[in-house]
């Protein structure tokens, strides 16, 4: 939906009071839905004797929210749905609608007015509670990923211990003599063997607690499964972004699909944009029942409408090979494993090979029986972010490699590889074998992987 489209929308909704597409507000004069509808809710918090609806009552009243009636909504619904004990009600699409006046059924990915708006009032709570509502004895928070807020104790500070004045130093009973600290007792214990044995021990005991303590994460590490641990990242905090093959084509279905000169390079033809591949569209229905089971969510988009602003703040997930994942050019690329394509083979460029190992990996192009695949997990644009690719060369070897990463027999061979000490997951560059049966990729083989 274009800009202009929103803003036609928007004059002719008569319940819109206060619409936010991206950094743009638009505020409608028609604002007496909005302001009935906040004033029903504030006034059923009102009624209630429950200690935090009073709460919710002081803090869309506070000078922090007096200014956003978007935000005292927002809030009011999210709250009213943690009381009723409705989190059903309380997702993106339910906010989207009851809050924000979006049809049923709308798009979320393309439209993030509910999260620019998370955003925004979970910085407004914060503000509250450290300014204005700091003697408040119980905060409102709304985890990140989430819209249910939750209520908690706010963590008291211990009172200082009490300790006399300079000039109140207690006066000694008659008869005693105050001892002066043996300073000298310290020395004279650690210049003795007894005392080296002692310290020798306590180095020995802190040596051993680290080394249980590390032994302790890698138990727990293998007490997840292997989908766990390797997808934890991606599956907790906000959801991430996945980012599917969007070529640019010309041509037609008369006269084929051919694919488009490089970008502001001499065309004549209308490009075509809106193609993607048979193997990315299956990889796409892997992640859904993936993060489904995990009860986590992704926002999904096609290359070409990537916007960075909003997607460095991500962890990413490419699927699809550079050649036609343009976005794939904008972030950190596998060092070890190139991808190369021209009229007389396709493969990947092994720059820095092993004992054994082929200069390049390359497949049969008639026919058609087996392939290749890199699946990497880098950083990510921002630090603490991470980026997960995967890319055959051809759409049926990028499908192979996220079967592979969505079973737990074949994630459990690459987490013995990867894993350090500590039960982190190292950035890898691993390539796959992909054997091809009818179109088919049947089976996926580990063959060579780079860890760092």
């Amino acid at each position: 939906m274009t800009a202009f489209q929103r803003l036609t929308r928007l004059f002719l909704d008569h319940d819109a009071a206060n619409v936010v597409y991206g950094e743009l507000t638009v505020k409608s004069s028609r604002a007496s839905s909005a302001l009935k509808q906040t004033s029903e809710l504030t006034d059923s918090f009102h009624t209630s004797n429950d200690p935090r609806s009073r709460l919710i009552e002081r803090v869309v009243s506070s000078s922090h929210f007096r200014g956003s009636l978007r935000l005292r909504e927002f809030l009011l619904y999210i709250a009213e749905c943690a009381l009723k004990e409705t989190p059903e009600a309380a997702t993106e699409q339910q906010i989207g609608v009851h809050v924000f006046h979006r049809p049923p059924g709308y798009n979320s990915s393309e439209d993030s007015i509910v999260r620019t708006h998370a955003r925004l009032l979970r910085q407004k709570l914060a503000e509250f509670f450290a300014t204005e509502g700091a003697a408040e004895p119980t905060i409102i928070e709304v985890p990140k990923g989430h819209y249910l807020p939750t209520f908690r104790l706010r963590q008291s500070e211990p009172p200082p211990a009490p300790f006399p004045l300079p000039s109140e130093t207690p006066s000694l009973p008659a008869g005693e003599v105050a001892s002066a600290p043996r300073a000298s007792s310290w020395s004279y214990w650690k210049s003795t063997p007894l005392g080296i044995a002692l310290g020798v021990l306590l180095v020995l005991m802190l040596a051993g607690s680290l080394l249980l303590i590390a032994r302790a994460r890698s138990k727990a590490a293998a007490e997840k499964s292997a989908i766990e641990v390797f997808w934890a990242p991606f599956l907790s905090g906000d959801p991430p972004e996945v980012i599917y093959s969007n070529a640019r084509f010309v041509g037609d279905s008369k006269t084929g699909l051919r694919y488009a000169p490089a970008v502001g390079a001499a065309n004549s033809e209308p490009v075509v944009d809106h193609y993607t591949g048979i193997g990315e569209l299956a990889s796409v229905y892997e992640l859904t029942k993936l993060f489904d089971a995990h009860r986590a969510a992704f926002v999904l988009k096609r290359s070409l409408l990537v916007t960075w602003d909003e997607a460095k703040q991500r962890n990413l997930i490419f699927i699809g090979s550079p050649a036609e994942n343009p976005s794939l050019n904008a972030v950190p690329s596998p060092a070890n494993f190139t991808m190369v394509a021209n009229s007389a083979y396709a493969g990947f460029v092994n720059n820095h090979p092993r004992p054994g190992e082929p200069a390049l990996y390359s497949r049969p192009e008639h026919p058609l029986t087996m392939d290749y695949a890199v699946l990497a997990l880098m950083p990510g644009v921002q630090s603490g972010k991470r980026t997960l690719m995967f890319s055959g060369l051809t759409t049926l070897g990028t499908q192979a490699a996220v079967e592979f990463a969505a079973r737990k027999e074949s994630l459990a061979e690459l987490l013995k590889m990867v894993l350090s000490p500590t039960g982190e997951i190292r950035p890898f560059e691993a390539l796959l074998a992909v054997t091809l049966e009818g179109g088919v990729p049947l089976q996926s083989k580990l063959v060579s992987i780079r860890v760092y």
